[in-house]
C-alpha cells in the first residue's frame, strides 16, 4: 500500500509537535502529570499498553483479558481502600467518569420526589459540577474555612429528604484538605443518604500517609469511593477505579438494553467500545510496585511535601493553606506581612515559570456566606520531586524575592483594558475580540502567554457564566484547524 505520508516522517513530526509539550517526566510540572521517576515503569506500560492495543474493552466475555485485568485492579483498590467482599467496582478511563457514575448510580437508586440535591463542600471537585449538570441534580455547595476544610455540623446541616448523595474529598485539590469523613458518612447514614468519598487524587497515597483517621471503606456509611490509577498509581491516562459497597447499588450504575435490532448492549461505565490500553497498563504497574512500592513512593512525596511547606512558610510574604493531607498544597498571600514584603501567589507561579518550573494558578472564590478563598497556587508532588529538590527550592525563593511587593492584578485594571462587553449573550467573534483584547488568542503553536495572573484576576472579577463563555471559546479556538 503506498501510504499518503511515510510512517517515518509521522513520527518525526509527532517528535516536533511533543518538543513544544510541557516537559511529562523530570518533575518541573507540578501539575496534570504523576511521574514516578522509575523509568521501568514507563516501559511496562508501554508495552502493556501494545499488547492490548487491537482490544476492544466493550465485551469482556469476548476479550477474556479485559475481566481478568480488571477484576485483579479492582481487587488490588478494594483491598488498598479497606473494603471486604461486599465492596465491588469498575474501571473506568478517568475521575471524572468515576465520578458521574457515582452520581448517576445515586440518582438513579433516589427514591425521592422532585429535583434530588447533591450536597457537597465548595471545594469538591468540578467533575461533580459536570455530573449535577448532565444528571439534573442540583448542586447545593457548603462554605468550607479558610484552611479549606468544611465544618462537618454545616455539611449534616444540609442533608434532607431531597438529597441523593453527599460527597467528601479525601483530599480536595484546591487546598489539600481532608473532608470530615467519618462524622458526615455517620449522618448520612443515619439519614439514609449515600456518601461518596472522591479520593481521585488521594486514593492510592493517603493509604500510606502517617498519622491519619480512617477515610475510606473502613468508616460506616461510606457506599463509594473513587481512585485515579492515573494520578498516584502512575498509570497512563485514563484509568481511575470506581468502588461502590453492594452489588446492588453497583449494578445500578449499569446501562443495559435489549431494544434495538443489534447486539445486547451491557455498559458498566459511560463507554461503549473502549480501549483496554490504560487499564493493561495500570494493571501491569500494580503488580509491579504492590503494596510495598506504592509505600515507598508515597513516603517519597510524604518527605517532600513536608520539605516544601516548611520552605514556603520560611519565605517572607507567602503562606500555606490550611495543613495539607497528601501531596499537595497551595499557597497564598501572607496578608499579615507588610505590602511592601507580602508577595502575590500569582506573580510568584508566573515568574516560576520563567525559571522552568510550571506551577498552577487558582482563582478566588466568593462563597455563598459571603467570606472569600483567596487566590492561591497549587503545587503537586510526585516522588520525581525529591531528587529535583534542592533546584525547585532555589528557584521558588527566587522568584519570590523577584516579585516580593509587586501589588495582585487589579480586577479593576483588567476590566478597563476589556473592549465594551455585549448586553446579551456573546457569540463566537465577539468572544474571541474579548480573549484577544488581553493577549488570550492562541498562537500557531496553541499555546498561551507566560503570564496568566492578568488572565486569573478577570476569572475572579467577570460573572463566571461570562467567564465560563470566555474559556469555552479559548480551548475551542486552541484545538480549531489552522
Amino acid at each position: 500500500m503506498q501510504f499518503a505520508e511515510q510512517p517515518a516522517d509521522i513520527l518525526a513530526r509527532l517528535e516536533q509537535l511533543r518538543a513544544a509539550d510541557a516537559p511529562t517526566h523530570g518533575g518541573h510540572v507540578l501539575s496534570y502529570v504523576y511521574d514516578s521517576g522509575l523509568a521501568e515503569l514507563d516501559e511496562l506500560a508501554a508495552a502493556s499498553i501494545r499488547a492490548v492495543q487491537p482490544v476492544n474493552g466493550l465485551d469482556p466475555t469476548t476479550f477474556t483479558s479485559v475481566a481478568v485485568m480488571e477484576g485483579e485492579v479492582v481487587a488490588f483498590a478494594r483491598d488498598l481502600l479497606g473494603g471486604d467482599s461486599d465492596v465491588v467496582g469498575s474501571v473506568t478511563t478517568g475521575g471524572t467518569e468515576s465520578c458521574l457514575l457515582a452520581v448517576k448510580t445515586a440518582r438513579d437508586l433516589w427514591t425521592g420526589s422532585g429535583r434530588p440535591r447533591l450536597v457537597a463542600p465548595v471545594t469538591v471537585h468540578a467533575a461533580f459540577h459536570k455530573a449535577a449538570h448532565y444528571f439534573g441534580l442540583e448542586l447545593d455547595l457548603v462554605p468550607v474555612g479558610q484552611d479549606g476544610r468544611p465544618s462537618a455540623q454545616a455539611v449534616i446541616e444540609r442533608l434532607g429528604e431531597d438529597v441523593a448523595l453527599v460527597v467528601v474529598s479525601a483530599p480536595s485539590y484546591p487546598h489539600a484538605a481532608l473532608d470530615p469523613v467519618a462524622e458526615v458518612a455517620a449522618a448520612a447514614a443515619a439519614a439514609g443518604i449515600p456518601c461518596h468519598v472522591d479520593a481521585c487524587i488521594g486514593g492510592w497515597v493517603l493509604p500510606f500517609w502517617s498519622g491519619l483517621a480512617p477515610w475510606d471503606f473502613r468508616v460506616p456509611g461510606v457506599t463509594s469511593v473513587s481512585a485515579d490509577l492515573h494520578k498516584f498509581g502512575y498509570a497512563p491516562k485514563g484509568v481511575s477505579v470506581l468502588l461502590q459497597r453492594g452489588r446492588d447499588r453497583q449494578r445500578a450504575q449499569f446501562f443495559t438494553t435489549t431494544r434495538w435490532p443489534g447486539y445486547p448492549v451491557v455498559n458498566p461505565t459511560m463507554l461503549g467500545s473502549k480501549s483496554a490500553g490504560a487499564l493493561a497498563a495500570g494493571w501491569a504497574i500494580t503488580h509491579a510496585l504492590g503494596r510495598d512500592g506504592l509505600a515507598e513512593l508515597a513516603a517519597s512525596c510524604e518527605r517532600s511535601t513536608a520539605a516544601l511547606v516548611a520552605l514556603v512558610d520560611g519565605i517572607e510574604g507567602l503562606r500555606v493553606v490550611g495543613s495539607p493531607v497528601g501531596p499537595l498544597i497551595a499557597v497564598a498571600a501572607d496578608e499579615g506581612t507588610p505590602a511592601d514584603r507580602r508577595v502575590d501567589p500569582h506573580h510568584w507561579a508566573d515568574q516560576a515559570r520563567a525559571h522552568g518550573w510550571l506551577l498552577q494558578l487558582q482563582p478566588g472564590l466568593a462563597q455563598s456566606d459571603g467570606s472569600v478563598l483567596p487566590h492561591t497556587t497549587h503545587l503537586t508532588i510526585t516522588p520525581v520531586t525529591e531528587a529535583v529538590l534542592p533546584e525547585l527550592s532555589a528557584a521558588l525563593v527566587t522568584a519570590a524575592d523577584e516579585v516580593r511587593g509587586v501589588p495582585a492584578v487589579s480586577p479593576a485594571d483588567v476590566l478597563g483594558a476589556l473592549p465594551g462587553l455585549p448586553d446579551g449573550p456573546l457569540d463566537s467573534a465577539a468572544a474571541a475580540a474579548i480573549l484577544g483584547s488581553i493577549g488570550l488568542v492562541a498562537g500557531d503553536s496553541g499555546g498561551l502567554p507566560d503570564r496568566m495572573a492578568p488572565f486569573l484576576a478577570l476569572v475572579g472579577a467577570l460573572p463566571a457564566p461570562l467567564v465560563e463563555r470566555l474559556l469555552t471559546e479559548l480551548i475551542g479556538r486552541v484545538v480549531e484547524p489552522r
